[in-house]
């Protein structure tokens, strides 16, 4: 792969020098978390790293991220990674334990940012040598857990100004720590949310075709729309109306005059994604008419799908490949999850992969958004080799 056979011997002493310090910021950084759109205290510690190795990092407008270019070139490849925290208590008993009360990074970002920093860190030294065939740019984003999501106030920020390709990758317990999952085309699903307020006059159990039976129309919207849509839809397009919550009266023996139910909308196909909400909406309005109840739909919109760019996805599996070994690359599985690192995606190729945080061997997985999720913390090592060649790969291939 031209420019990374150079990198191996050199990364690997860098790595031995510097993994006991990225272990440590990574502990650090999840002992300190901060919730989405507040994350100043973790991008002010990635502006004192970078600053710290030579580097020009600048804070977003909101001081809550960081955009850093590292060499020169007149298009440039983006690597990204989120800086926010969950909304969970930690659970685990270790030193490095959450010290915010109902916060922590459940979902790796503390990972994710520990190992771009690490990859700015050995890109500046290979830049300095005269050995980074042109230019390199760190996106530290807040709010990737949020909605509205941190990716779009990057993107307003210009960090993706002359960016050519972006990579990003997400830890995956479900994978051992030195393999990865790569996979071109849909990687994750849109995710939106809907809401649907049905209203009546109310009455009596005994009397309901006096009145406009809520409870029972709740019952049509939660069982027909789904089934609808199935059939409204090219099953190709992975399109999943699942609901997560119903509420309706407090009486055995009323009818309630109000009642709701809300619940999310995924989809795998851009196409689809972006005629959903009208589709939902005839829907649910087709099914409530014939119940008499009022019907209000709330359709919200959260992030696009991930649609890996097959260019893209070959490059960082390439890559992967060289870092790790040809047989540390695997398939990675779709997922109906939602990812803002689409939103890159809706302006520049790009691809995000898995990166294995398992432990070897054992049959402990701490999955994500849980409170006690940790991570095997070899994998930042092995994220910073496969991010490194990415990044010579793709500033040497000229595809972009």
């Amino acid at each position: 792969m031209p420019g990374a056979d150079p990198l191996p011997g050199q990364l690997d002493r860098w790595l031995a020098a510097r993994g006991a310090e990225l272990v440590a910021i990574r502990r650090h950084i999840h002992a300190h978390p901060e919730p989405s759109h507040s994350e100043f205290e973790t991008a002010a510690l990635v502006m004192r790293e970078l600053t710290l190795a030579g580097l020009s990092p600048r804070l977003m407008p909101r001081g809550n991220g960081v955009i850093c270019d590292i060499g020169e070139g007149d298009q440039v490849i983006a690597f990204r990674a989120d800086l926010d925290a969950l909304p969970l208590h930690d659970l685990k008993d270790v030193s490095y334990r959450s010290t915010v009360e109902k916060l922590t990074h459940a979902c790796g970002h503390d990972v994710h940012t520990t190992i771009l920093i690490g990859l700015g860190l050995a890109l500046a030294q290979l830049n300095e040598r005269g050995e980074l065939p042109g230019r390199i740019r760190l996106l530290f984003q807040p709010a990737e857990e949020a909605i509205p999501s941190g990716a779009p106030e990057v993107i307003a920020a210009g960090g993706l100004k002359d960016v050519a390709a972006i990579y990003a990758l997400h830890c995956y317990p479900q994978l051992p720590a030195g393999l990865v999952g790569v996979r071109s085309g849909p990687f994750t699903a849109a995710a939106d949310t809907v809401k649907v307020k049905l209203s009546g006059p109310g009455g009596h159990t005994a009397r309901p075709h006096l009145t406009a039976d809520l409870v029972h129309a709740l019952g049509r919207v939660i069982v027909d729309v789904p089934a609808l849509l199935d059939r409204r839809v090219d099953p190709r397009a992975g399109v999943s109306l699942v609901w997560g919550s119903v509420h309706a009266g407090q009486a055995f023996n009323a009818i309630p005059g109000t009642g709701e139910v809300m619940g999310t909308v995924r989809v795998l196909n851009r196409e689809a994604w972006r005629e959903a909400p009208e589709m939902v909406t005839r829907l649910v309005r087709d099914v409530v008419a014939a119940t008499g109840a009022e019907v209000e739909v709330e359709y919200r919109r959260g992030v696009p799908p991930v649609i890996n760019d097959r260019m893209a996805t070959a490059i960082i599996a390439g890559a992967a490949g060289a870092a790790l070994g040809a047989d540390r690359v695997v398939e990675a599985e779709l997922s109906m999850g939602g990812e803002d690192f689409s939103y890159y995606l809706e302006h520049v190729p790009g691809a995000m992969i898995r990166l294995g945080t398992g432990t070897p061997g054992s049959d402990v997985r701490h999955d994500l958004h849980q409170g006690d999720f940790d991570v095997d913390e070899n994998c930042i090592a092995h994220g910073i080799r496969v991010m490194a060649h990415t990044a010579l790969a793709a500033l040497s291939t000229g595809a972009f």
